[in-house]
């Protein structure tokens, strides 16, 4: 058996236009590499918040990890209801994908698929809502990480995709997006999510889980900003073990706009480090979605940010994190931070 060698080099992700087939991107649902072994005995339950253990062993149960257990969230019913959807709500960091990814590891299912709210949505706009439905029809596990609750438009997609889903037998467990370092703002989002999902609602069982943030990232951390020899230094040293990228901050931002979000992941594929030039604010919202999207791919691979220009937890303005999509840049500053540290 011949082993290939490790790609190395340096690589522009503005010359790269990536397409992806229905099939494939319904393959790619899995958990992220850092929640690719995540299981329940891996999950370090706080036992200064007893409601980590209690939702952990609510969500064995409903993964068919374990049987139902005894007092605790089941106390009152001899016989609990296990709703064909659970809802994890907590705060920042308390351990909610880590669970979501040990249900999707835990429950014996032929099909199954893990995925952020974005990964679903960009989907149905690739394929069209009927072909999408299609291709999940029959499946017996949606997981959905950070279930974005600021867009009328997509809420309304999904609720309705997962209802045809839940018709057809296929169990939902899903996060929501709470802001990182808000210092409480929002932080269980479980009737927000309900009240969004109505027509759902009914369907789903809330898990709260308590906790701090186990990170303890500081709220005002900011990215790491190199100067230009520090950053060709920092791409030339990655290009010799592995694929570097070299882009100008606009010139990449722009390629975005070419590329549907669905195939970013494609976009990063192979690579080991992301290198951008000359980082300067957004101007315009549709770009910074774009933006954060792309960002959460590139947290999902734990691939490290090297940049020059201004600090990347700088590049959305103050009008911008004071509007509709505040959640959604603050949790991408959040990955911005970690991944110019990594």
């Amino acid at each position: 058996m011949t082993v290939s060698a490790t790609r190395t080099g340096v690589v522009h992700l503005v010359e790269r236009a990536p397409q992806l087939a229905g099939a494939e991107m319904v393959a790619a649902l899995v958990p992220p590499p850092q929640f690719a072994d995540a299981t329940f005995d891996t999950y370090r339950a706080d036992p200064a918040y007893p409601s980590q253990q209690q939702a952990k062993d609510l969500l064995m149960a409903f993964s068919g990890a374990a049987a139902p257990v005894k007092g605790g969230l089941f106390r009152r019913a001899k016989r609990p209801e296990i709703k064909p959807g659970v809802y994890l709500d907590g705060g920042f960091g308390v351990g909610k994908t880590h669970l979501l990814a040990a249900v999707y590891h835990a429950m014996p299912a032929r099909r199954k698929y893990f995925g952020s709210f974005i990964e679903y949505t960009a989907l149905v706009g690739a394929l069209g809502y009927q072909n999408t439905v299609e291709l999940f029809r029959g499946a017996d596990l949606l997981c959905i990480d950070e279930f974005e609750l600021d867009d009328p438009g997509d809420t309304m997609v999904m609720t309705r995709l997962l209802g045809e889903l839940v018709a057809s037998g296929t169990r939902l467990a899903a996060t929501s997006n709470t802001p990182p370092n808000a210092l409480g703002e929002g932080r269980f989002a479980a009737q927000d999510f309900l009240r969004e999902i109505h027509a759902m609602a009914s369907s789903f069982q809330t898990v709260r889980i308590d906790g701090t943030d186990y990170r303890h990232r500081a709220v005002d951390g900011h990215a790491q900003v190199l100067d230009g020899p520090r950053y060709q230094t920092a791409i030339a040293d990655a290009a010799t073990t592995g694929l570097a990228s070299d882009d100008a901050f606009e010139a990449l931002v722009g390629h975005l706009a070419q590329v549907h979000p669905s195939r970013y992941i494609r976009l990063i594929e192979d690579l080991s480090l992301v290198g951008l030039r000359d980082v300067s604010p957004f101007t315009d919202q549709s770009a910074a979605l774009r933006f954060v999207a792309f960002i959460d791919r590139v947290y999902d691979a734990q691939l490290p940010i090297r940049a020059t220009g201004i600090s990347l937890d700088l590049v959305f303005p103050e009008e911008m994190l004071a509007g509709g999509y505040r959640k959604k840049y603050l949790r991408a500053i959040s990955r911005l931070v970690a991944s110019t540290l990594a």
